[in-house]
């Protein structure tokens, strides 16, 4: 480092990111003047002594070296720093092991396998083959320029056609396997390109490397609509964010950072001039993917799609992000209108609506007051009591004492404060300025609509709260799970599926949570190993009841000893169900509103043939040919 530092002066790193003062600077004494770089100002503050080696703002006291200044104003890692300033100084990194140099060669070769696969992807988006994937994104706004910028490409339907191509630029196919290209096997004769009529999306290290792609699949009828790469030597998904190597140096210079669900949110929040955008992929945020953003803003922003599944994912972040909370530290929660995603509001609205669903973002205390307020109704001591309860419980999970100590201060007045209001559970709210047809944040509450000025029938209009708990919900429930623990390499196919299910049992949600969780630390899971895992988690008693739960149901293809292809089989329309009640009750919901602004007939007719269909779904099943031979069983019906 101290060699580096002698050939690298500090006024060629800090010269790249400002303009010298030509009145102020002395270069032949290595005197440098600027504006500074980490702070607005109009006259230059900032200094760099290339005798020193060090710089240091007199406005804001931003002090450091080259190391340093990489760091901090570009957000290198340190690591990183230091193999950037040692390349342009013409050294070595420090010698390494024969293990750690052969390991270093094959993640260097996997690099180069993935560029050439993301030059194939994009050659092809331009080719004839590409036509309908080109007619898709521009349909969707997505110009040739915004194309380019994300690197957007196109994987061929054909079943071997980057697989050839590889193979002829001398690729091998375990090279092709251990990068994820391929899907290969002992039971797989011949390997094949795992993406195939998709339009792929290059996942990127915080250097720009392609390490991973993302995949939207153009037929609608492919079971996983994203499919992401595998686990790999270069990649792995809790641990990466989509567009964070784009993001990084518009995050640090605003000191904001914002993440949404996926690869299109991610490129509709760029085009709305809000280019400090990151995403998961396929999963819940991870604790190291909040420090990873913890590292450029203190309270990062979480954007959610205005839907039951978005609330659902916005409580999960909050869940993780309490233990981790620390002074300075925390979360920004906002939703978007209901059923409408980034690009959706801003195809709608304008760069300007969702602008301001940003700007409205709720802290994440206040996000968790409303859960609480959501999930009591507090009619009764015995309610008001569990509501006290759940709240300390929650606080109880914040780990640094100062900050559990505020909290529950905070929440300690505003529980003064709600049970002193004369007849009113919950706060009133701030309407938008803008009318976008919803409360300026999905989580401002709202009275029960039989409490609303001309409310109509309190029966026609109750939230349908017991339908969710329903037993064909948990039914459907335990058997996902059930079939996930005995076949843990149904993940390998349904990782994204599984992660992006809405489940109604908190338990069994934690239980999914976790699985997600457990097997994006550990690749090759066995049904032995996630047990395991679970159990060093303290699930066992969670694990033991869901496993007698779901035995009673009967139902064969969720047994360890059903054929992998029945699993699957069982495991899809187990999902596909689920989903159908997921949507009618949203509908159902939707329908209750329209009701109670407008208590016509038609809206009432219209509101029992969703309950009707609702009902009707419980008790769905299906024929499937060829379901059960694989495990000796004649062909029978799932339900």
């Amino acid at each position: 480092m101290d060699e580096i530092r002698a050939r690298i002066p500090i006024s060629n790193v800090v010269g790249r990111a400002v303009q010298w003062d030509r009145k102020k600077t002395n270069a032949g004494r290595g005197d440098y003047w600027a504006c500074c770089p980490f702070h607005h100002e109009k006259s230059p503050s900032f200094h760099a002594d290339d005798r020193k080696g060090r710089y240091y703002c007199f406005g804001c006291k931003a002090s450091g070296d080259i190391f340093r200044f990489l760091t901090e104003k570009h957000g290198n890692s340190f690591p990183e720093a230091v193999e950037q300033l040692a390349s342009e100084a013409g050294l070595e990194m420090p010698k390494q092991t024969p293990q750690d140099v052969e390991r270093q060669e094959q993640r260097a070769s996997l690099y180069d396998i993935m560029q050439l696969a993301q030059d194939f992807f994009q050659d092809k988006l331009q080719s004839p083959e590409g036509a309908a994937a080109r007619g898709y994104l521009m349909d969707r706004k997505l110009t040739t320029v915004v194309q380019q910028q994300f690197q957007i490409g196109y994987a061929p339907a054909d079943r071997y056609a980057l697989k050839t191509f590889l193979a002829a630029n001398n690729i091998s196919t375990e090279q092709m396997a251990a990068a994820g290209l391929v899907v290969a096997g002992e039971d797989i004769a011949v390997p094949y390109d795992r993406f195939r009529d998709r339009i792929m999306f290059p996942i990127c290290d915080p250097r720009g490397r392609v390490i991973a792609f993302g995949g939207r699949a153009m037929n609608a009828d492919v079971p996983a609509k994203y499919l992401n790469s595998p686990e790999t030597e270069l990649f792995h998904k809790s641990a990466v964010l989509y567009n964070l190597d784009k993001a990084r140096q518009s995050a640090y210079d605003n000191s904001a950072i914002i993440a949404v669900e996926g690869y299109m949110d991610v490129i509709a929040m760029s085009r709305a001039g809000m280019a400090n955008t990151v995403a998961p992929l396929g999963t819940a945020l991870t604790e190291q993917q909040m420090h990873m953003m913890w590292r450029i803003a203190p309270e990062p922003t979480l954007c959610f799609d205005g839907d039951q599944a978005g609330i659902n994912a916005a409580y999960r972040a909050l869940d993780t992000a309490l233990a981790l909370l620390k002074p300075g530290h925390s979360l920004r929660f906002a939703l978007l209108p209901d059923g409408q995603d980034p690009d959706d509001l801003l195809n709608a609205e304008g760069a300007e609506a969702l602008k301001e669903v940003i700007d409205a973002a709720l802290p994440l205390s206040q996000v968790l007051w409303q859960r609480a307020l959501e999930r009591n109704d507090r009619a009764t001591p015995e309610r008001r009591a569990q509501f006290d309860t759940d709240l300390e419980n929650a606080i109880n999970q914040i780990q640094d004492p100062k900050v559990r100590e505020h909290y529950r201060d905070s929440l300690r007045q505003r529980m003064r404060d709600l049970w002193q209001k004369s007849g009113q559970s919950r706060p009133p709210f701030k309407k938008s300025s803008k009318n976008f047809g919803f409360r300026q944040n999905r989580f401002s509450p709202r009275k029960p609509q039989w409490q609303q000025q001309t409310p109509p029938s309190r029966e026609l209009l109750a939230l349908t709260r017991s339908t969710r708990q329903s037993h064909h919900h948990e039914r459907r429930e335990q058997l996902i799970i059930r079939l996930i623990l005995n076949h843990p390499v149904l993940l390998d196919e349904v990782d994204e599926a599984f992660a992006e299910l809405d489940f109604f049992s908190s338990d069994l949600d934690r239980l999914r949570r976790e699985i997600i969780d457990i097997a994006a630390l550990n690749e090759g899971l066995d049904k032995s190993a996630l047990k395991d895992h679970l159990t060093k988690r303290g699930l066992a008693d969670l694990l033991n009841r869901n496993d007698q739960q779901a035995q009673r149901l009967n139902s064969w293809f969720s047994e360890a000893d059903a054929a992998s292809h029945d699993a699957m089989t069982g495991f899809k329309h187990m999902i596909a169900l689920h989903r159908k009640t997921v949507t009618l009750e949203r509908e159902l919901k939707e329908a209750e509103r329209a009701l109670a602004e407008s208590p016509t007939e038609e809206n009432l007719i219209h509101l029992n043939e969703i309950r009707e269909a609702l009902r009707s779904s419980h008790g769905e099943e299906a024929i499937i040919e060829g379901f059960g031979e694989a495990s000796g069983r004649p062909a029978d019906a799932l339900s």
